[in-house]
């Protein structure tokens, strides 16, 4: 049976108000979301450094290969930050945390559980979207097997709670493995498509440079210009509604 609840009875009048940090911020994992190193282990995103090796996919719609990327910077990173979190469970037993404005990869058909995806078979959704019985893709089965492409797996719940601390890597391809499932590294606007365009000059300035400019914790200077942009020149259709109500960080 696929159910949803809610462990905060949260009032989203509330969340919108006084979270319109996330917009800014825009789609981040907590600090206890954990990444696979090349090395086979795995680390808190809160460890996770710039110049390090993760799982990735390959594919520019989160199908394909599953290889290992460096990750370029974090787009956002605040470890005392809390904030609430949509936390997404799989059949296969994969649990995913990431905040409502994030990008999450799910088959636009009905699923079969433990499948490849067929090609052009996915599209991006905000995790306040995801539902129940949608497919995410997922890096592991249920026996805990290693799969070399990310294979669906059917959301069976969500929840929404608190948690701690803000990070959202970026890597090279765009896309990441967390917790055992494939996800964008981008959110707010809606089409992951677009925001990996959007982000090209970034990658090409660390593809010469070897950084991506200075930044500490926070929210890097090349997200918050993009989410200016994003807000003068796109339609607000095209943003999650926290990508819009930002004035009052």
């Amino acid at each position: 049976m696929f159910w949803v609840t809610n462990e905060l009875q949260v009032n989203f009048t509330c969340f919108f108000k006084n979270h319109s940090v996330a917009a800014k911020s825009g789609g981040c994992f907590p600090g206890e979301a954990l990444v696979i190193l090349e090395s086979g282990s795995q680390k808190p995103v809160s460890d996770l450094r710039p110049g390090e090796r993760v799982l990735v996919s390959s594919g520019s719609d989160g199908s394909g290969e599953l290889v290992f990327s460096e990750v370029l910077t974090f787009l956002d990173r605040d470890p005392k930050t809390r904030k609430l979190f949509y936390t997404l469970q799989t059949e296969a037993g994969a649990q995913l945390s990431l905040t409502a404005a994030h990008l999450i990869f799910v088959s636009k058909e009905n699923c079969s559980e433990g499948t490849v995806p067929a090609r052009n078979a996915l599209r991006t959704v905000y995790a306040s979207n995801a539902q129940p019985g949608q497919c995410v893709l997922v890096s592991e089965g249920k026996a805990g097997q290693k799969h070399r492409e990310g294979r669906l797996s059917r959301i069976s719940r969500v929840t929404v709670k608190e948690m701690k601390g803000v990070f959202a890597p970026l890597t090279q391809q765009g896309t990441v493995v967390v917790d055992g499932v494939v996800v964008s590294c981008y959110a707010v606007v809606d089409q992951h498509s677009l925001a990996h365009w959007a982000f090209a000059p970034l990658r090409l300035i660390h593809s010469w440079t070897r950084t991506t400019g200075g930044h500490s914790d926070g929210i890097h200077w090349y997200s918050q210009l993009l989410h200016w942009l994003g807000r003068k020149l796109l339609d607000s259709g095209r943003l999650h509604p926290l990508g819009v109500a930002q004035d009052n960080r």
